[in-house]
């Protein structure tokens, strides 16, 4: 929905089950682990080696030479660290499992990943891309900029058929869309692009709440930094797609380099075992910040998803930088997706680098904020928020009262 008017409780992931059969509560903690209990461990080994003995020369050439013929993953033993790491592939593997996807490859950062998309389809002579704002302030630039030599033409999701192009080598959207949380309707976009790839930028939903690939998805992104890390600690990147195009992702990541590093792979894996978790739990406390602020009169506008989920934007009637500058509790800072609340103005941040009329026709206004909702109890919250918004107009209810006239 648009605006909260009216308190939203947090989709249920009970009703989302894995390939394996096995609900994705239960995929989060085993998948990537499901060999370990065999080799007598319980936690997932880190392996930061950068290379690899091999007394089997001839054999690693043929290795090689698959590889660079069809970017599948080596069999037998690991070559090289930029070839392919097997915590990081741990990670991988559990992803993919989340996501219902053949395959996953993980890059250094979120944009590390989309820059390997945008080049294997521009390899192809498809370098044409449709896209749909809002999305993330950097994937804007590198799309309008043409950084890695794309052309783009932006439109809204209707449009997205007639934009095609016979060199359109990629539709991209993200749903729930950053910062406004505005919403696609991924089945029919993925009808309008008949046989060109429908890329989605996911990261702010996650499995939890909604897995891209059932809709007719061909390539699912994340920033993996946000919610599959999950506590500001790890910096990553991973597309999510079948198993063709993960080959050649991962010739892409082989010749530029953007891997991840191992131990961030571990990170990324432990995160993920309490993804469900933490995402209805922050869901719950976003769901209900989302009614009190709609309830407040010094707030112009709610947006929170019909999906549900942890991010909250808001617009305000007074000035949205004496918001950031009055939270405590609340971490005035760029990202999202931790266990902490974090706020941002993404006029100023997150979407700057965006042409401010572009960023206006998107619906990213001057007194938009940003609130990355995390597992702090929701009454230490909202005060801290009530503060920060300054005095209340009068006859302005208590939060307790807005909050039952949100229900």
């Amino acid at each position: 929905m648009d605006s909260a008017r009216t308190h939203t409780s947090p989709p249920d992931d009970a009703r989302f089950t894995a390939p394996t059969g096995r609900a994705l509560a239960t995929e989060a903690v085993h998948a990537g682990r499901d060999d370990l209990a065999a080799q007598g461990l319980h936690a997932p080994p880190i392996d930061l080696s950068t290379t690899y003995p091999s007394y089997d020369s001839r054999g690693e050439a043929a290795r090689i030479d698959a590889f660079a013929a069809t970017g599948a993953e080596p069999d037998g033993p690991p070559v090289y660290g930029r070839l392919g790491n097997p915590t990081v592939a741990r990670f991988e593997t559990a992803l993919a499992r989340l996501e219902g996807t053949e395959a996953a490859v993980a890059f250094a950062s979120g944009m590390a990943a989309l820059s390997a998309v945008l080049l294997v389809r521009g390899s192809m002579g498809l370098r044409h891309v449709v896209a749909v704002r809002p999305l993330y302030g950097c994937s804007d630039h590198l799309l309008t900029a043409g950084l890695l030599g794309s052309e783009v033409t932006w439109t809204d999701p209707a449009g997205v058929a007639d934009a095609l192009r016979p060199d359109t080598g990629l539709v991209l959207v993200e749903s729930p869309a950053n910062p406004t949380l505005a919403e696609v309707d991924l089945r029919a976009v993925a009808h309008a692009c008949g046989s060109v790839p429908l890329l989605v930028d996911n990261t702010f939903a996650t499995p939890v709440l909604q897995r891209p690939a059932e809709h007719g998805a061909r390539l699912v992104l994340h920033s993996a930094t946000k919610y599959l890390g999950g506590h500001g600690d790890v910096l990553a990147g991973v597309v999510a797609c079948d198993e063709e195009f993960a080959g050649r992702l991962r010739q892409v990541r082989f010749a530029t380099g953007g891997v991840l590093h191992p131990l961030a792979g571990y990170l990324l894996l432990r995160g993920l075992s309490t993804l469900p978790v933490r995402v209805r739990a922050a869901s719950a406390n976003a769901a209900d910040l989302a009614g009190r602020l709609a309830a407040d009169p010094r707030v112009a506008r709610v947006h929170y998803p019909r999906i549900g989920g942890a991010m909250v934007s808001f617009e305000v009637h007074g000035d949205p930088h004496a918001v950031i500058g009055g939270v405590r509790l609340i971490t005035p800072a760029v990202s999202l997706g931790s266990v902490d609340t974090l706020i941002q103005h993404p006029a100023s941040i997150s979407h700057r680098i965006v042409d401010a009329d572009d960023r206006r026709g998107a619906g990213v206004g001057d007194r938009l904020l940003r609130l990355s909702v995390g597992l702090e109890d929701v009454d230490d919250l909202w005060a801290d928020l009530d503060r920060a918004l300054g005095e209340r107009a009068a006859g302005a209810v208590s939060p307790r009262e807005a909050l039952s006239r949100a229900d």
